[in-house]
């Protein structure tokens, strides 16, 4: 009985993981069909989870929901025509600019770089920063004719662009007149310990990770603008737009943004590429120091090690979509799964809130 127990569970082991291979590999077949359908929903959702805060504050005012989710659908609108008509055309334009451009920092940057390799030449110093130079110079031309390809591509898509936005925009009208009763009938499908906590971890983390890092983005964006101009850096707010934009990437997302800009402005200037860094990597100290655990706190509560695994995951999965969700849907796991084994774990009673039964005293005295 003994070996026949040890055979089962090994039988049980052995198949499980050629049955969970399958099953991920059908869901990820089943994700890549249906991928641009997931991201549109998965948008509005995550719009809709933002709008959520000020229409439970301007509901106050009217008398029914409705009534708020229109007045904050037709203000956000308005902030997405304004920005359309004067932020976006400028942000085009400097990016235009600098992909024109960059031929030329290049070949001023590989002079300097032919210049300091003879200066080390002439000292016998083991350097051959040319050879290395034009290697890196041959495959940023060749991704900046990809980034300009690209650009075509995207003039003509922008009309099927429109179109996403505009869908976007209604569905999270929708889910917000009727979201909560729908993620409620979804929730009930759930056996009542997992579908409560899951929900609630879900709702924790979707809603304050993206809170939190669009407002630090913010700050970056806010704070680098002036500082760039000041430094008089080329295409000031296209480069602090970027950086901003890649504090949606959690953990990694600024420092990766800070030595893109970085290397950009070294081609054109190498102490003005140094005074970018260090103006950039200050903002992002007081960011990650002050600012992001006063937003943020510890409702993720991930280590470094999972992080750096969800995104990888999150990357091979879904791409750039994959990365900037999989933080937020490791979260929601590990909440979960929190939350279940507290459940399950015994109540532990005190000793000294027990109550003690009082002795009895038997006297033999007559």
């Amino acid at each position: 009985m003994h070996r026949w127990t040890y055979l089962q569970r090994l039988l049980f082991f052995g198949l499980s993981g050629p049955l969970l291979a399958l099953n991920l590999w059908i869901l990820s077949q089943i994700f890549r069909y249906f991928e641009h359908l997931i991201a549109l929903l998965t948008i509005s959702a995550i719009l809709a989870f933002l709008l959520n805060y000020p229409v439970q504050f301007i509901a106050r005012f009217y008398r029914s929901r409705s009534q708020a989710v229109i007045v904050v659908l037709l203000l956000t609108l308005a902030i997405l025509v304004i920005l359309g008509i004067t932020l976006v055309p400028v942000v085009i334009d400097q990016f235009t600019q600098l992909l024109n451009n960059i031929p030329a920092w290049l070949e001023a940057s590989n002079d300097n770089l032919e210049k300091l390799d003879t200066w080390a030449k002439q000292r016998h110093l083991p350097l051959n920063l040319k050879s290395f130079g034009t290697q890196v110079y041959t495959r940023i031309e060749s991704q900046v004719q990809v980034l300009a390809t690209q650009v075509v591509g995207l003039a003509i898509g922008t009309l099927s662009g429109l179109f996403d936005t505009v869908l976007v925009i209604v569905l999270a009208f929708y889910m917000l007149l009727y979201g909560a009763d729908l993620w409620r009938g979804l929730i009930n499908l759930l056996p009542p310990k997992i579908g409560l906590p899951f929900s609630e971890s879900l709702r924790l983390n979707f809603q304050n990770f993206f809170i939190s890092q669009i407002l630090l983005g913010l700050f970056m964006v806010a704070t680098l603008t002036p500082i760039f101009l000041v430094l008089r850096v080329p295409f000031a707010l296209l480069f602090a737009l970027l950086i901003g934009m890649a504090e949606l990437i959690p953990f990694i997302g600024a420092t990766l943004g800070i030595g893109l800009v970085t290397i950009l402005v070294m081609l054109n200037s190498f102490w003005l590429g140094v005074r970018v860094a260090g103006a950039a990597l200050l903002m992002q100290q007081i960011k990650d120091n002050i600012l992001a655990p006063r937003l943020m706190g510890e409702f993720i509560g991930l280590n470094p090690i999972l992080i750096f695994i969800a995104l990888l995951v999150g990357a091979q999965s879904a791409g750039v979509f994959g990365v900037i969700v999989a933080v937020p849907i490791a979260g929601t796991i590990k909440g979960t799964l929190d939350a279940l084994r507290l459940l399950h774990q015994p109540k532990v009673v005190p000793t000294d809130m027990v109550p003690t039964k009082p002795s009895i005293r038997v006297s033999t005295e007559e």
